[in-house]
């Protein structure tokens, strides 16, 4: 009992509102829309980062009030607490971030049919994995990182980088697939040169910024690595950090949103466009679409479990921003039109279980603990 009540106590405690748009810590009495944050905190400059800007934005242009719950603990028991307790706050539509939260939506979606659950990088099943459904009032989205990853790992390569190196946080799917694709863009982009790269690879077990990860990332650059992807929340801040205090400056490609303006060492990211996709969703939802019958028109409605990628332009490199000192923009267009064409195969972790078994024959890749 006192664990439960110290749980509801923590996540009771209403966060940041959905007002004025501008960091202000307004809270939201009634709030329509809640989001949860999946591993890591809410300015991570990252996932929970990115898909909380998407539900702002919706929010504030339409004057919907909106909040978000950090979870106790990042388990499907709290995850369940967490969506009862923004039930009992009056929301509407729920958006959860992460494929954590897959079991928890599993239950509740059933448990409540008038709510509406946004699921980002998952698509609800049960304990067992072998019993998978999306209710009527339920969206699972994700994406095709390991396509976003490939872009990151092949301009990098054309870039004139020759050893790299890949700091995933936790082996979730997304950040697997972000990695797979970086190792076999990289080895793509060699085998045109006629060169092979040296790759670092390593996760690191959680999303956080910590002195153990910046100690890694300034061996590796003291090692000669020149660039590495930080991928992982706020891993990324880590390696900047070491990137950054290195001699040469070491490059940075950062992930899931553009995060150019956290450090100059970033000279790219890996995006996916999280807060377009909640804010299409979350349009879908109040404009009465997501509840109509599927007759092929509609893209983001119940029930459904849709995969966004360089065909929807969802996911790739933000050339306004990146730092490129080889690699052009027709470069770009040419390796990004392969993919959308599909002339291009890029495997995901679904069809390899390790790095190693991508066989990339131009990646000398080391793998470690």
């Amino acid at each position: 009992m006192k664990k439960m009540f110290a749980s509801l106590l923590a996540l009771s405690m209403v966060l940041v509102g959905c007002g004025s748009g501008d960091g202000s810590k307004e809270e939201s009495k009634n709030p329509e829309i809640v989001m949860l944050t999946d591993k890591g905190t809410i300015d991570d400059k990252s996932f929970n980062q990115g898909t909380y800007e998407g539900v702002q934005a919706y929010a504030k242009e339409n004057n919907i009030e909106c909040t978000y719950i950090k979870p106790v603990d990042a388990t499907t028991d709290e995850y369940k607490n967490s969506i009862d307790q923004a039930v009992r706050q009056g929301a509407k539509v729920v958006v959860c971030p992460g494929y954590l939260f897959e079991e928890a939506i599993y239950e509740k979606q059933t448990e409540y049919p008038d709510v509406k659950f946004v699921l980002i990088d998952g698509n609800p099943h049960d304990a067992s994995y072998k019993t998978y459904k999306t209710e009527k009032n339920t969206i699972g989205i994700t994406f095709q990182e390991e396509q976003s990853g490939y872009l990151a790992g092949y301009a990098a390569v054309k870039d004139g980088n020759t050893s790299l190196g890949f700091m995933g946080g936790q082996a979730v799917p997304a950040v697997m697939n972000f990695g797979y694709g970086y190792v076999q863009g990289a080895n793509d982009a060699a085998k045109e040169l006629g060169i092979t790269v040296k790759m670092k690879y390593h996760y690191t077990g959680g999303f956080s910024a910590t002195p153990e990860i910046q100690t890694k990332a300034s061996s590796w650059y003291k090692d000669g690595v020149t660039v590495v992807f930080g991928c992982g929340g706020s891993v990324g801040n880590s390696v900047m950090a070491a990137a950054e205090a290195s001699d040469p400056v070491g490059k940075v490609i950062g992930v899931d949103v553009d995060q150019s303006s956290e450090s100059n060492t970033v000279i790219t990211s890996a995006y996916k466009k999280l807060g377009d996709a909640v804010q299409k969703a979350l349009a879908s939802i109040y404009s009465g679409d997501f509840d109509k019958t599927d007759d092929g028109s509609i893209q983001f409605r119940g029930e459904q479990n849709i995969v966004l990628g360089a065909k929807d332009g969802d996911v790739g490199l933000p050339l306004e921003t990146s730092k490129f000192e080889k690699f052009t923009e027709a470069d770009y267009n040419a390796i990004y039109d392969k993919i959308v064409n599909e002339t291009v195969e890029i495997k995901n972790n679904k069809a390899a279980k390790s790095p190693a078994d991508l066989k990339c024959e131009n990646v000398e890749l080391t793998v470690e603990n």
